[in-house]
């Protein structure tokens, strides 16, 4: 595999790394190994799928807070993505920047997405399946939600949304720990 670090300390693309003949190609898309030379969890507790029927669907951004965060390993197998995860650890250098990575079934790219971090994607096509392997157990009582259209984040979605659950729809606009000590929510 090819690992790429992204602007965001600990979050990388992964590229399947291609041998090649005359029946197409073999690679490996996990290898417990290469994760821990790499610094990264590679304690799977769960595989999860997303359907996803129309062309615009949005879910996130979300995350589970400490002690049950987690980390990502997320693959388009079906259809296309654009996927974006926002750094939410305070104490790092890259705190409330976001990323956007184009998944496909195509490419065979994939985005890891460390533990501290919301997560979120919009579909490109109709009829998109997403793969995700997770280093931690859903933990509903962990699991908080920042709103895909926050002005404190300015993601740029490559298309308009036309289908966004309304939970997804009713996350609170994000506030710092400055604004929460004036008494004000933080997600």
């Amino acid at each position: 595999m090819i690992f790429t670090e992204t602007k965001l300390k600990g979050a990388f693309i992964l590229d399947v790394k291609r041998i090649e003949d005359e029946r197409g190609f073999f690679g490996r898309s996990f290898c417990q190994n290469e994760f821990e030379e790499h610094g990264l969890s590679a304690n799977v507790r769960q595989t999860n799928v997303s359907y996803n029927k129309k062309k615009g669907t949005l879910r996130g951004m979300h995350m589970q807070l400490a002690p049950n965060e987690e980390s990502k390993l997320v693959r388009c197998t079906r259809g296309a993505i654009y996927d974006v995860i926002i750094d939410m650890r305070p104490a790092s250098e890259t705190y409330k920047q976001w990323i956007g990575v184009e998944l496909t079934a195509d490419n065979y790219r994939m985005l890891f997405v460390p533990e501290g971090f919301a997560h979120g994607f919009i579909t490109l096509e109709d009829n998109t399946d997403v793969t995700y392997q997770v280093t931690e157990f859903y933990t509903p009582g962990a699991e908080r939600g920042i709103r895909w259209n926050d002005p404190a984040f300015n993601i740029e979605w490559p298309i308009e949304p036309v289908v966004i659950s309304e939970k997804d729809q009713a996350h609170p606009d994000f506030m710092d720990e400055q604004e929460k000590s004036k008494g004000k929510l933080l997600v």
